[in-house]
Parts: C-alpha cells; sequence; structure tokens
C-alpha cells in the first residue's frame, strides 16, 4: 500500500489540472458558441502551445503503457514505435502544412470538410467522418488502460481496490467530460502543456533513477534472453510494415488534424512539428523500460503479483513505485495518469466535431449554431464512456493492439486525404469502393489473425513472413483507388475525344 508521500503530490497537482482545464474558458477568451473556437481554440495557437498540444497526442498512454507492455511480453518488435515516430513526422512536414492552408483558406474544421469539397461528395465526406470516429474509440480506450494501470499500482493492497479504481476513473473521467464542455480544446491545450512538464520530469527521473538502480545497461541485456535484445529475421517483415504502416496513421486521426489546425500559421505549424522528434528521445527510452524492469527485482516481485494478462501495463508504474522516492513516484505517477486524460479529452473533441459537422449538419442543414454547439459538447462527453467498452477486448498486456487496431481503421482514409491534397487525377467512385474495401478487409484479417477471438496481434502470416494488417488491406484499397480513377479517366478521355 503506498505512504502519504505518494498521495499528496498526486492529489495536489491533479488538482491543479482540474483548474487548469475550466480556467481554459477564460484563458484567450473567445466565443465557445463558435465551432471553430470551441473545436480549434480560435485556430490561434503558436509555436510552443501546437508543439505541446500535438506533443500531448503522441505522449500518451501508448508511450508509458502500450510500447513497454509489449516490450515486456513480445520483446524487441514493439520497439518499432521508435522509428516510427521519426517517420511519421516526416510525413507531417509534407502533408500537414498543405492541409492548414487549405483548410484556413475554405473555413474547413475537420479533413472531411476538405475531402467533400475536393470530391465533391457528400457520400465519401461522411464516410470518412464515420471512419474518424470509429478509429478514435480503441485509441482511446488505450488511455483508459493507462490510467488503470496508475490507480492499480497505487491501490494495490488495499481493500476493495477494484472498487476503488473503478470509481476514481468515473470520478476522473466525469471531471474531464465537464471541463472539455465548457472549455473545449483551449482546456485540453492548457491541461497539454501541465501535463507535458510532467511528463518530461518523469521521462528525465526514469532515466537517471532507473539506471542507477540496476547499475549499467550492458549488464541488463546480458541477464535478459537474446530474443529481447535482436530481433529475429523472421520477423523483420513484421518490424517494417509496423513502422510504415504506423508512420502514415498519426496525422489521419481526426484528433491529429485538430491539432494542426489549430495552429496560428503555417510557418509556425512546420516550426513546432520540425521540434515535435524531441519526443522521439523519451519514447525510446520508456520503451527501454520493458527490458529494464527485468533487472529490478523488487519491480518483479511486484508484478509477479498481478495475473500475466495484465501484468505488462504495470511495468512502468512499478518501476516508479520502486526505485523513486515518495514524493517523485507520485508526480510521475499522476505524470502517467494525466498522460491518459489530456488526449482522451482532445479525441473526443475530434470525434464530437466530425459528428456534429459531417454528419448531422449534413442530414439536418437548418440545425443552429446553438443546437450544434450543445450536440458537440454532449457527444464529446458520451465518447469518451463509450470507449469505455474496447477496454475490455483486448488482454491488458497487449494494450498496444488497441492503437494498431485503430491504425488498420483509418489509415484506409489516406487516398482521399494525403493523395487527395497532390493527386488531381483520383476520382471519387474508387476511392469510395477503396476505403470500404480496406476497412472491411482489414477487419476480417484481424479477426482471423486471433482466430476470431480478442485481438491480441495485429499481424497476418503471408509468404513474406507476418505483415502488420493495415500495410495490406490499404494496398488493396490504393489499388482500387489508383486503378478504378485512371479506367475512369481514360473512359472520359475518349468520350471527349469522339
Amino acid at each position: 500500500m503506498i505512504g502519504i508521500e505518494i498521495i499528496i503530490p498526486f492529489v495536489s497537482l491533479f488538482l491543479i489540472f482540474i483548474f487548469l482545464g475550466f480556467y481554459g474558458k477564460n484563458w484567450r477568451k473567445g466565443d465557445l458558441n463558435n465551432v471553430h473556437e470551441l473545436a480549434l481554440a480560435g485556430r490561434n495557437l503558436g509555436t510552443t502551445l501546437v508543439f505541446f498540444l500535438i506533443g500531448a497526442d503522441l505522449y500518451t498512454a501508448y508511450t508509458f503503457v502500450a510500447v513497454p507492455s509489449g516490450i515486456f511480453a513480445k520483446g524487441p518488435l514493439y520497439f518499432f514505435a521508435v522509428p516510427y515516430v521519426g517517420l511519421t513526422f516526416a510525413v507531417a512536414l509534407v502533408t500537414m502544412p498543405k492541409l492548414w492552408t487549405i483548410c484556413r483558406e475554405k473555413g474547413y474544421i475537420t479533413a472531411s470538410d476538405f475531402v467533400k469539397d475536393r470530391f465533391n461528395s457528400l457520400t465519401l465526406s461522411v464516410l470518412i467522418a464515420v471512419t474518424g470516429i470509429v478509429a478514435e474509440l480503441p485509441y482511446i480506450a488505450l488511455q483508459i488502460v493507462g490510467m488503470q494501470a496508475v490507480l492499480t499500482v497505487m491501490l494495490a493492497g488495499t481493500s476493495n481496490a477494484q472498487t476503488v479504481e473503478e470509481i476514481a476513473l468515473l470520478i476522473a473521467f466525469v471531471i474531464l467530460a465537464a471541463f472539455t464542455y465548457t472549455s473545449g480544446l483551449r482546456g485540453a491545450t492548457l491541461t497539454a502543456v501541465f501535463k507535458d512538464i510532467l511528463i518530461w520530469i518523469t521521462v528525465i527521473a526514469v532515466i537517471v533513477i532507473v539506471p542507477i538502480n540496476i547499475g549499467d545497461f550492458g549488464h541488463v541485456f546480458k541477464e535478459v534472453k537474446p530474443s529481447y535484445v535482436t530481433l529475429s529475421d523472421s520477423l523483420v517483415p513484421a518490424y517494417l510494415t509496423l513502422i510504415f504502416g504506423s508512420a502514415f496513421t498519426l496525422y489521419l486521426y481526426p484528433h491529429a488534424v485538430n491539432g494542426v489546425l489549430s495552429a496560428e500559421s503555417a510557418r509556425k505549424l512546420r516550426t513546432s512539428t520540425a521540434l515535435l522528434p524531441l519526443y522521439g528521445v523519451g519514447l525510446a527510452i520508456m520503451a527501454l523500460m520493458g527490458v529494464l524492469v527485468y533487472s529490478v527485482p523488487s519491480a518483479m516481485n511486484f508484478l509477479s503479483g498481478f495475473p500475466e494478462s495484465s501484468r505488462g501495463i504495470l511495468v512502468v508504474p512499478s518501476l516508479i513505485l520502486n526505485t523513486m522516492p515518495g514524493w517523485l513516484a507520485g508526480v510521475a505517477l499522476l505524470g502517467i495518469f494525466v498522460g491518459g486524460l489530456v488526449p482522451a479529452a482532445i479525441m473526443a473533441i475530434a470525434q464530437a466535431n466530425l459528428l456534429t459537422r459531417n454528419i448531422i449538419k449534413e442530414i439536418k442543414p437548418d440545425i443552429s449554431l446553438h443546437s450544434e454547439i450543445r450536440i458537440t459538447k454532449i457527444s464529446s462527453a458520451a465518447f469518451k464512456f463509450v470507449a469505455l467498452g474496447f477496454v475490455f477486448v483486448v488482454p491488458a498486456t497487449y494494450s498496444i493492439s488497441l492503437q494498431l487496431l485503430g491504425g488498420i481503421i483509418i489509415v484506409q482514409i489516406l487516398p482521399a486525404v494525403f493523395f487527395g491534397l497532390y493527386v488531381k487525377s483520383l476520382r471519387k467512385q474508387p476511392v469510395i469502393v477503396g476505403l470500404i474495401v480496406g476497412i472491411f478487409l482489414g477487419i476480417y484479417m484481424i479477426e482471423a489473425a486471433n482466430n476470431f477471438g480478442p485481438p491480441t496481434s495485429s499481424l497476418l502470416s503471408s509468404t513474406f513472413g507476418p505483415l502488420y494488417i493495415a500495410v495490406i488491406a490499404l494496398a488493396l484499397n490504393l489499388a482500387i483507388s489508383f486503378v478504378g480513377s485512371a479506367i475512369i479517366n481514360k473512359i472520359k478521355i475518349s468520350a471527349q475525344k469522339s
């Protein structure tokens, strides 16, 4: 059972977090009855704030829970997260400033707005919106898993721990729903800055303190199984496809697009994006915790008291608890906890934006601005609780599969969004067909790969070796989109000549 020296900093800093969330309503005052003010913070965030806001999308429970857990359970395969981060920001530098420019010129608030105008297709726009909403759900669920990991560690050894954990999680989400309802993206941005400060304190502390407790890194890697140090040749195709498949997904997520469109200018967006790889350094260190934990006997002894299916997600929290002084452990554990809350808020705002603007408003074009804002706020709160359902689908140790599942779905909008920015020859009909085929094929393959059970793996066996399902489904999607568009264009040209 944890001591008061951990509880006091944890609770005190959480109260500051709550204050900042609600204070966001009055920060950089704007009319929160306008969608661009509520969902995009007035489109006037500078380099530093965009850096922290989008950084909050990267440094999530994915970093502190999912990646170390995957490495703890499976070894170096899940170290793919480190090179993927570097590559994804290169993708962002090519695509996001152009998307920002078009959206600012034409007043777009979502990627679906851009797609609707680019392809002159309401159907494709709605499909993009639905895809974005669905893909965010497992990603929000991953944040909940991360928060559960912190509460599990803090409440270990107490009576009725499960009940207390559930109540604490519910209270946290009610608070989150309340301040996103009142403050929108402004509240999320302020809390993102606070959260990232805590995160960097945590990362630096882990980098310094854990090695002191274990001695040198060479000793650690000599003690673990060889499979935890070297990637086997058979897994290279999986590793590469996970890198490339994931690199193209992050900036397709609605919450990432929201962060991009909130920037004040394309120049400031480029600058903040160029700085974001700094987060990759911390991610690499956190990923190593999945191996280093084996050299901390007290942490391993603590983990042995939990079922194997949930042990992995407790790797970093248990290391913090067993290697740091109490006050610092309280700070670090809160950093992980709000590291799940803040991204969940941003993701839910993005989902609500799509639902209201690109689905409900298309069905009922005469909806009043007041009703539009009200639906956006209510649905933002509702999506957080809907995502809870995904938490019970995937065993906790394999929580990284939640992010990979979302990636399989969201990457299918790549032809419409990324290629739509540059390739004028794409036509809406094959893009629609490719999107639908890609999504259904991806979902079927992940079900088949897991024998229609809980999705603990996102890889499918092939003649080349195991491959990330998102890449396979996207390849067919792209083939349909480009070949279909070429055929339609050829038919039109022939018709014009005749």
